[in-house]
């Protein structure tokens, strides 16, 4: 998981590790409402991103559309070749991935794509100057050369396994992006890429405009026009599909319910690895108590939540792992035990006062917990959380704000945070856990400091070895259990309601970022209209 993706702004993505495909149910009655020129699409997202440049972190994971990555992934979760012409040669050793590129693919500018913009792209990342603040997912990497023209060679410091899922990365012009500021220069707001859409528009915090790349290497599109619009309330949103002004739309599932029995539109689930969870600060007296973190993570009802908010629509949070992946360590699951909630507590002196809110060495377990504005699903995250614990005799504030407003007090405040990440557990629990990211943006929000799980994050990531990366991150969910610097409270589904105007949509299994580089547009330049 990245910096960007817990606050939930920027685009991710995933791999085998659940073999579970997102599911489309067609949905009878009702009506459809069409959404403008035959060969245009205009859908709903709730967030924006904060660049369009991939040096400073945009569609790192894959779905772009305005760039390609070396490789991509297909319906299935599946790495295929993109603007290399096949999968990676790997040594014996796992310390040299080896990529051929394709030739004769042409950025939008008419300029040739060759290694030399692959070197460019990595090497400008892994820049401290430069501020991508998920520049230690490519930790492992050593150097990155060029081979003539369309051979590209990265060498990493340790067998980083999951390496090729890295290379999903879109890769940046040299001759545009490497005449300018790498911060703030034009690129930033203007890109220009491979991929088979181009920028025509950011007017930010109202929409994102693309039209086709008639050039594009794998072919034109036929959905010519593409609009994003960024609408943050998800009622506005829902009503804005309903007036037919929204070809489609990412809601939450009380309102995706609404469309049910609509024809002419059907409703996408894709099963994620997008969990909410509520940072426990370190530096905060109560939220910073081993033993109110411990009471806490038993107190909370999961499965009402799932079922409540939800509506069946996900399954409950333990970690950043979800209990279905092979990467989940058994016996981890935490079952509801408010009884159990309160011994903890009074086994460590917080005795409860005449108000009922428990008091230890003249601090009352109270705190406050910040909640994105116009997020129902955080909103109703919070507030049945605080809503659990103040059986537990702990008085939790709910708090709506901005971004602007949360992120200064994240050290001290708790925060109802989304996050996941799939394709591998590194990709999930480093930027989430590890000390050293403490204070690094949205990293390790809670500051959360365990050195035995420092130990096992660097362990899982530098080893190649499945079985002993395996053990490594049984370690760290096991540790959270003692020590949880966070409380994980549902993995949701992520739910999308489309017109029936297009064949050839489909779902992935989604990262937590949603709607912008996932939801059933991830391939939207496959689309063909319906017959």
């Amino acid at each position: 998981m990245t910096a960007r993706s817990i606050r939930g702004t920027a685009a991710a993505v995933l791999a085998g590790a659940l073999a579970l495909t997102a599911a489309a149910c067609s949905n009878p009655g009702g009506s459809g409402a069409g959404g403008g020129a035959k060969d245009s699409v205009v859908v709903g997202i709730a967030y924006e991103p904060d660049s369009l440049s991939p040096l400073l972190g945009y569609g790192k994971d894959g779905n772009s559309k305005i760039f390609d990555g070396l490789l991509a992934y297909d319906g299935e979760m599946r790495l295929r070749p993109a603007l290399a012409t096949a999968l990676p040669t790997v040594s014996d050793d796992g310390l040299t991935y080896t990529y051929q590129l394709r030739e004769g693919v042409k950025f939008s500018d008419g300029k040739p794509f060759g290694a030399k913009d692959v070197v460019f792209t990595y090497r400008t990342i892994l820049d401290e100057k430069t501020n991508n603040a998920s520049r230690t997912e490519l930790d492992a990497v050593k150097d990155v050369t060029a081979r003539g023209e369309h051979t590209v060679v990265f060498t990493l410091k340790y067998p980083y396994a999951p390496f090729d899922r890295r290379t999903v990365l879109p890769i940046a012009p040299a001759h545009i992006a490497g005449e300018q500021d790498v911060n703030t220069g034009p690129f930033t707001t203007k890109p220009v890429g491979t991929g088979p859409y181009l920028l025509t528009g950011w007017s930010k915090g109202e929409k994102i405009s693309f039209k086709a790349n008639p050039d594009y290497w794998g072919g034109a599109p036929e959905v010519k026009k593409f609009t994003m619009a960024i609408i943050k309330d998800d009622d506005v949103r829902a009503t804005r599909l309903r007036a037919g002004e929204l070809d489609g739309a990412i809601l939450p599932p009380n309102l995706a319910k609404g469309f049910a029995e609509d024809s002419g539109r059907t409703t996408y689930d894709a099963t994620t690895y997008d969990y909410r969870t509520v940072t426990l600060p370190t530096h905060h007296k109560v939220t910073g108590d081993t033993a109110v973190r411990r009471a806490l993570d038993i107190a909370v009802d999961r499965e009402t939540m799932v079922d409540r908010i939800l509506e069946g629509a996900g399954k409950p949070a333990y970690g950043p792992v979800p209990t279905g992946s092979e990467w989940f360590a058994r016996g981890t699951e935490r079952r509801y035990d408010l009884e159990g909630a309160r011994r903890i507590l009074d086994d460590a002196g917080w005795k409860p006062g005449k108000d009922g809110v428990r008091v230890k060495d003249g601090v009352r377990a109270a705190f406050p917990l910040w909640y994105l504005t116009g997020d129902k699903l955080r909103q109703e995250h919070a507030l049945a959380y605080a809503s659990d614990a103040k059986k537990a005799g702990i008085d939790i504030t709910t708090q709506a704000g901005t971004w602007e407003v949360i992120e200064p007090r994240m050290r001290q405040d708790a925060v109802l945070a989304g996050g996941g990440s799939p394709g591998d557990p590194d990709f999930d629990q480093y930027t989430l856990l590890m000390s050293s990211l403490a204070g690094d943006g949205f990293n390790n929000m809670a500051w959360y400091d365990n050195p035995a799980v420092d130990r096992a994050l660097d362990a899982g990531r530098e080893s190649g070895e499945p079985a002993a990366r395996k053990a490594a991150y049984d370690t760290v969910q096991r540790e959270l259990v003692k020590n949880p610097g966070y409380t994980f409270l549902t993995h949701i589904d992520h739910l999308y309601v489309v017109n029936d105007r297009w064949d050839g949509l489909s779902t992935q299994t989604e990262p937590h970022d949603h709607g912008l580089a996932s939801g059933p547009w991830w391939n939207i330049e496959d689309w063909t209209p319906k017959k």
